[in-house]
């Protein structure tokens, strides 16, 4: 679109620092000479950076580059957290949700005071069904299970019998530690399969699939967390077509599916004509942590003992944010904020790899994904990670070693999510750790 064309080349300039924060930005006259479009273009273009806090208007003068502030103005002592995984505050849609949540109480008013439907609320169902087949998901509403988050849908997917009458549990190594540890937690016979920033050992895996009793293989086949990778098409398929032949159910945890963006990378789901996945859509990452809501297609094989444990753990999930929720993507609030947010953190991306690319690849083995939260640095099995770790902190950039994500293995990896940082974070706290990474190195 041509308001699109205006935004991009205004980013561009700002990103290559050629407005000086506060500087007035080219006249709506200027834009429409430049560019050939009639004004109201050049005016769309620019109510959607300011509404993104961006630039801002000045009546009857213009509008201006907001002041984001840059590395110097970053306080000595000021915090860089590349362990959070909580969202950047400043794109979480408070003032809208506020709105969707009153509307909620006056609309569904009479719901709120009932246990509702196990499943979830009817009309959020009925929503999220044309929310699914506009991402390639072709799923009937009845089909679709609304829970407290996507932690209780993997609670409980982990404790019910399924019909192949198996008990083992695959995951994926590095994989996601708060499910680990719930199948610690639930005594599960867990077995692993090891996957890099290439994919997944299939050789490996279709051993385990035709020798051990496996009911699920738990697996994030779309940023990856850790590794913020994503599996190709051909893989999905080729795993799908195994979990078929050897009657595997995978349980898809699509956590971060909406940052996707316009890109062609398709789910597991998509290509299951055998229902063998259970799809799991989370709105926490992109949307608001706070709201619990969590969507689950679940197979009919499975859906009477998936609404019987849900039921006898909390009745219902809060019909309140259902119906907020539910007024908030219907309205077009939704899309209009991940549009938002997949450039931001497209942007975050860039910054990071712009400095990454400078480590000496013999010392740090790693893949900047286009977009996602998070980047993985394997550093050698020799290197003083600890070290690392101690010297980072002293100068108040919090980092992790990577074994919370491991069950059985164990490597010298960082995981690093950016959510939450600033560019002037990202790119400070990149630049000191790459540096120190090559000191210590160095003496190795």
């Amino acid at each position: 679109m041509k308001y699109q064309e205006v935004i991009d080349y205004l980013m561009k300039s700002i990103e290559n620092e050629e407005f000086s924060q506060g500087e007035r930005l080219p006249s709506i006259r200027e834009l429409v000479l430049h560019f050939g479009f009639n004004k109201s273009t050049i005016i769309r273009a620019y109510k959607e950076l300011e509404q993104n806090h961006i630039i801002y208007s000045i009546p009857q003068s213009g509008y201006y580059l907001v002041d984001q502030g840059k590395d110097k103005n970053l306080s000595v002592d000021e915090k860089i957290d590349f362990i959070s995984t909580v969202p950047d505050n400043k794109f979480l849609p408070y003032q809208e949700f506020s709105h969707c949540m009153n509307r909620a109480i006056e609309l569904y008013r009479h719901d709120l005071f009932t246990y509702g439907n196990v499943a979830g609320l009817e009309v959020l169902r009925n929503t999220l069904e044309g929310f699914f087949w506009d991402q390639q998901i072709s799923v009937s509403k009845e089909d679709i299970f609304i829970t407290a988050g996507t932690q209780q849908a993997l609670s409980i997917i982990s404790d019910i019998e399924f019909p192949t009458e198996r008990e083992g549990v695959l995951v994926e190594e590095p994989g996601y530690s708060a499910m680990i540890r719930l199948l610690e937690l639930n005594k599960s016979d867990i077995y692993t399969v090891k996957r890099d920033f290439d994919g997944l050992d299939f050789e490996k895996l279709e051993e385990i699939f035709a020798s051990k009793k496996i009911k699920f293989f738990y697996i994030i086949p779309r940023f990856h967390n850790p590794l913020g990778t994503s599996l190709s098409e051909k893989d999905k398929q080729k795993l799908v077509r195994l979990a078929h032949k050897y009657k595997v159910y995978l349980v898809e945890d699509d956590y971060l599916s909406d940052l996707a963006g316009t890109n062609r990378s398709l789910p597991l789901y998509y290509y299951d004509t055998n229902n063998m996945v259970i799809y799991i859509k989370s709105f926490s990452k992109s949307f608001m942590p706070g709201i619990r809501i969590g969507a689950v297609l679940i197979p009919k094989a499975l859906q009477e003992s998936f609404i019987d444990h849900k039921k006898h753990r909390d009745l219902n999930t809060s019909i309140l944010a259902q119906g907020g929720l539910n007024i908030y993507i219907s309205s077009g609030m939704y899309q209009n904020h991940l549009k938002k947010t997949v450039a931001e953190y497209q942007r975050k991306m860039n910054y990071a790899r712009s400095i990454i690319k400078s480590a000496n690849e013999k010392i740090v083995k790693t893949v900047v994904p286009q977009t996602g939260i998070f980047i993985y640095l394997r550093l050698p099995d020799n290197f003083n990670l600890l070290l690392l770790v101690n010297r980072m902190k002293k100068n108040n950039i919090i980092i992790e070693d990577s074994s919370r994500f491991f069950y059985n293995g164990k490597e010298n990896g960082i995981r690093l999510c950016l959510s939450e940082l600033s560019k002037e974070k990202i790119i400070k706290g990149l630049r000191l750790l790459i540096d120190e990474i090559h000191n210590i190195a160095t003496h190795m």
